[in-house]
């Protein structure tokens, strides 16, 4: 009995300890430091810390622990930031890779033709603040935090935080607790080099890092009892471990906050730090063990943290209402900050409408493709909502100040073979929101393109081209047999051909339901092909000029495409339709007749799985009228150039092999992705080529020729690398394509 006693007034101390160390309620504050990639450690250490029960009171964070930190704080638990982060594409997400589907027609030819772009003001070559401008990244964080959207003071937030930035003119650091969480959040991680540097009230901010990657002294301040602190920050590394200028730059700014860690280590009272010297601050791709890490690290101190845990008085946790929903009424839009854009072009960017339902999908679409225009360095919204649940946007834009660029590319293929473009750009030339560009191409052949183009957002556009095109190709004797039909026959196979094109157009355009492209306009065409390697001219030279005429038309297209990759599609569709009437001409053929040349494309491409797609296509042209004018007739053959006139690609066939005023053809081809940006490729084609196939029934009497083709893609950032085997049984013969860059 008496040892029942005993045992029982023990039991009764011991929960009045319990309850008294309760009592203590003791404050925690967490410091998350920054590290890149690094970052996704402290994730890690957090599910640790929510098993031991602990009861953060107060968040500080720099850099990559800001964001990690921001959204804990928002209310978000370590496993659901886990979930978050496992599925997010860090290379897109930091390199600005803005979806094509995001982009307007004009803006996906400049993104699939120049592979490096340089600031070029005052004819200075210049180089941008950073690899990137961070837009996906806040667009991401503008939706993960959608749910606070309305708390201006972070220490209304269901944990109190706040983080560090780095003011760009004075050097100091700036403790940032107010304001629009994303905005502040993005300019604490903005890396130098990496991301572009974020304005916030007219004050320049980079990455927090710079001076202050751990917090500690300001969470204390903050009345924290208890200090637990994350550190994922680089160590020195040697030589050899470091193998980009990137690379050096980090390790010049970890000279000071490994010595200042020395001092900030002594006054955190559990201090984590994850094994993860063998990560690079970029390395996403090792996110899982990253956050591995994290959780190890932590649990080698889980007895400190229960020891704090017990300390604590339990509280019911808030909780916090995520916003499932998926799109918005938005009732108003308010843009501040521009100062050469319309109101009207900054919406036609968008593809806003005032007083409708927008998809948060779609709205992000809108912003990326604003981005895509290159006219702005920064580009913060905020969402505001009523009483009734509809909201105001509020874009506050910062305008870039650059007019000019100079932009570079290189491509080969079998048709024009080598070439390199300069192109400069000038933006604001005459108006607010036209554009100029140049490209001169250089190498086996001399080209260029020169583009004018005003955009007017949702009103029509207007443009302005003018481009010349030259190739020199040994074609089949078949080719000019049209223009020589009545002379006597030439006992040879092929000849040498020099084909020469100069366009000029204007024209405009506008959106069409918010997604087909609709143009309207007129066009002079020079065009002249010869042979130097037979019959002798009127001026006794040795070639025979086959056809030098100028022909004036008349033109309309209509365009639609939602295809993800133009050159390695998984989704989407594409359309394309073009007519033109040729009124008259002037040149070699004195009973000009006018004549239509009718052509359409529409492709589809499916994903059956990540790595496995199909893409179907079909096309068709015919002339109506003008028998007597053979020049605009389709050439069939070849792949991997640039499509000029109605020069048609064709597997199992050389470029310029097949001719006729009608052509249909259909195409199949099966791509799988074997590693990352690595293709290969299965693929078949058939067609018929002739003359009047429609009026006399041949276009349906069978296939007259058909092709297959095996290849290997590699995606880069000079634009496809192609090389393809094909084969013909009508001719028994097999070609290789060769095709490298963006095509020009």
């Amino acid at each position: 009995m008496r040892k029942i006693i005993v045992i029982f007034t023990l039991l009764i101390s011991a929960i009045g300890w319990a309850q008294d160390a309760r009592s203590e309620d003791i404050k925690v504050g967490l410091v998350l430091s920054g590290g890149g990639a690094k970052g996704l450690a402290h994730i890690g250490a957090l599910k640790v810390i929510e098993e031991a029960g602990i009861r953060i009171d107060y968040i500080g964070g720099t850099s990559m622990g800001a964001i990690v930190g921001a959204l804990y704080a928002s209310g978000y638990t370590a496993r659901q930031l886990d979930s978050i982060f496992n599925v997010v594409d860090f290379n897109t997400l930091i390199q600005d890779d803005i979806p094509r589907s995001a982009k307007t027609f004009y803006e996906k030819d400049e993104s699939e033709k120049y592979a490096i772009t340089l600031p070029f003001d005052d004819f200075n070559v210049g180089f941008p603040s950073g690899l990137s401008k961070g837009q996906n990244v806040y667009n991401l964080l503008s939706k993960l935090t959608g749910h606070v959207h309305n708390v201006s003071d972070f220490s209304k937030l269901p944990i109190p935080f706040f983080c560090v930035a780095t003011d760009v003119e004075t050097g100091k650091g700036k403790v940032l607790d107010k304001g629009y969480l994303p905005r502040a959040i993005t300019a604490s991680g903005a890396l130098p080099s990496l991301f572009s540097p974020v304005v916030i009230n007219d004050t320049v901010f980079v990455d927090g890092g710079v001076v202050n990657n751990y917090p500690v002294d300001e969470v204390r301040g903050k009345g924290m009892d208890v200090i637990i602190g994350v550190d994922v920050q680089d160590s020195l590394r040697t030589r050899d471990e470091m193998s980009s200028a990137f690379e050096v730059l980090v390790q010049i700014n970890n000279y000071r906050t490994i010595n200042d860690m020395v001092k900030k280590r002594k006054k955190t009272d559990i201090y984590i730090h994850p094994e993860i010297d063998d990560f690079s601050v970029v390395a996403f791709s090792e996110g899982k063990k990253i956050v591995a890490s994290g959780e190890t690290a932590a649990g080698l101190v889980r007895q400190k943290l229960d020891s704090v845990a017990a300390k604590q008085k339990i509280k019911p946790k808030t909780e916090v209402k995520f916003l499932k929903r998926k799109s918005v009424f938005i009732k108003a839009v308010d843009i501040q900050g521009t100062e050469n854009y319309t109101r009207s072009y900054v919406l036609g960017k968008l593809k806003l409408r005032i007083n409708t339902e927008t998809t948060y999908e779609r709205f992000n679409e809108g912003v990326n493709n604003l981005s895509a225009t290159g006219n702005f360095q920064d580009i913060n919204y905020r969402f505001r909502e009523d009483e009734n649940g509809k909201f105001t946007v509020e874009f506050t834009l910062r305008e870039n100040p650059s007019k000019m660029a100079l932009r570079f590319a290189a491509h080969y293929d079998d048709l024009y073979r080598t070439a390199a473009l300069i192109n400069i750009t000038r933006k604001r030339l005459f108006t607010n929101n036209d554009i100029a560009s140049f490209d001169f191409k250089v190498g086996d052949n001399i080209r260029y393109d020169f583009n004018y183009y005003i955009d007017k957002g949702y009103y029509w556009s207007i443009g302005l081209n003018s481009h010349f095109n030259f190739f020199d190709k040994d074609v089949p004797y078949e080719f000019v047999s049209p223009e020589i039909s009545e002379q006597n026959n030439v006992p040879i196979n092929e000849i040498n051909l020099e084909y020469g094109d100069l366009t000029n157009q204007l024209y405009v355009e506008t959106l069409f339901r918010r997604t087909f492209l609709l143009g309207l306009g007129i066009e002079h065409k020079w065009l002249r092909y010869l042979s130097p390697t037979i019959g002798i001219d009127e001026n006794e030279n040795l070639r025979t000029v086959f056809e030098n005429t100028n022909f004036f038309s008349t033109y309309g297209y209509l365009k639609y495409d939602t295809f993800d990759n133009t050159f390695f599609p998984n989704s989407g569709i594409y359309f394309e339709g073009d007519f033109h009437f040729y009124v008259f001409a002037e040149g070699m053929d004195p009973s000009f007749d006018q004549f239509s040349i009718a052509q359409a494309k529409v492709a589809y491409a499916h994903s059956f799985s990540d790595k496995f797609s199909a893409q179907i296509s079909t096309e068709g042209g015919f002339k109506i009228g003008g028998k007597d004018t053979r020049s605009l007739d389709f050439f069939l053959g070849g792949y991997g150039y640039k499509r000029l006139n109605n020069i048609i690609p064709l597997y199992g066939y050389e470029a310029l092999d097949l001719r006729g005023d009608t052509y249909l053809k259909s195409s199949l081809t099966f791509d799988y992705e074997i590693f990352k940006k690595n293709h290969i490729s299965l693929s078949a084609n058939i067609s018929n080529v002739g003359d009047d196939l429609f009026s006399t029934g041949q276009w349906a009497d069978g296939i007259d020729y058909s092709g297959f083709a095996a290849g290997y893609g590699l995606d880069t950032f000079l634009g496809p690398l192609e090389v393809k085997y094909s084969f013909s049984p009508e001719i028994d013969e097999s070609v290789w394509y060769v095709s490298v860059g963006f095509r020009f």
